[in-house]
């Protein structure tokens, strides 16, 4: 049975991501946030909960201890954020420590949450793919391109495999009823796919030592290439905002 570190479980994606995991049968679930109480509900599930500040190495270390693999999701999820109030301690520091903790307990595996930020500086009509130079737009782009980086020291100078998942328009409009606009309808991902993506990002064999995945739905028109996604680990997404949103598109 594979053991999994989940930081920032008590947020909407971690627990979307912790509900998907606890049906399958094989991970045992270390679940780890800053704020405890979202995770209250989990508490009979047999998965372990724990408090983790991500800006300190210490605790870090103590979160990564007997873990095969980590999910890396705290953070501020704003790309809003302000550099020095959260984004220096969250996702410079905190996602450093990880890397560092995880490489120094050993673990097989870190998939870390990225951003379509990192590359949201380019026009909109153009698509984007793994291999473009980062463009971001913003200082929370500018972080994200940071803990792209550090997985790839991590994977080469380390050897501790790393995946940064470029996460788009992640949103759960079916309950929430927010309208999408026409650049989220490109970079839509829904939980079901993100799960789907995650759960083959976590099982795949055959990755290099360091990939970044593009994590959008099957959507009409898309923001992000998918293809190398898909051909890495088997990605199959099914949703499209377009359709979703009840836009009506016909082919030529």
């Amino acid at each position: 049975m594979k053991k999994i570190l989940i930081t920032g479980a008590a947020g909407k994606i971690g627990q979307h991501i912790t509900n998907t995991l606890m049906k399958q049968t094989n991970y045992q679930l270390r679940l780890a946030d800053i704020n405890l109480l979202p995770l209250e509900k989990f508490k009979k599930s047999g998965h372990e909960i724990i408090y983790l500040n991500v800006s300190s190495l210490e605790e870090c270390q103590e979160a990564c201890k007997n873990i095969d693999i980590v999910i890396h999701l705290a953070g501020d999820p704003s790309p809003n954020a302000d550099f020095y109030t959260t984004l220096l301690e969250s996702h410079i520091k905190g996602s450093y420590n990880i890397f560092k903790a995880a490489s120094d307990n050993g673990i097989s595996k870190v998939v870390v949450a990225s951003s379509a930020q990192t590359v949201e500086g380019y026009p909109l009509d153009f698509q984007v793919t793994e291999s473009s130079p980062v463009r971001p737009k913003n200082m929370y782009g500018v972080s994200k391109c940071f803990v792209e980086a550090l997985a790839s020291y991590f994977a080469y100078e380390k050897q501790l495999q790393s995946i940064a998942i470029r996460i788009g328009a992640y949103d759960d409009y079916k309950t929430e009823g927010q309208p999408l606009s026409a650049r989220d309808m490109s970079a839509y991902i829904s939980p079901e796919d993100f799960s789907e993506l995650l759960l083959k990002t976590i099982s795949a064999k055959s990755l290099p030592p360091f990939s970044i995945l593009h994590g959008i739905s099957n959507n009409r028109f898309k923001r992000l290439n998918i293809e190398e996604t898909k051909r890495l680990v088997e990605y199959t997404p099914n949703s499209d905002a377009f359709k979703l949103c009840g836009i009506q598109l016909f082919d030529c």
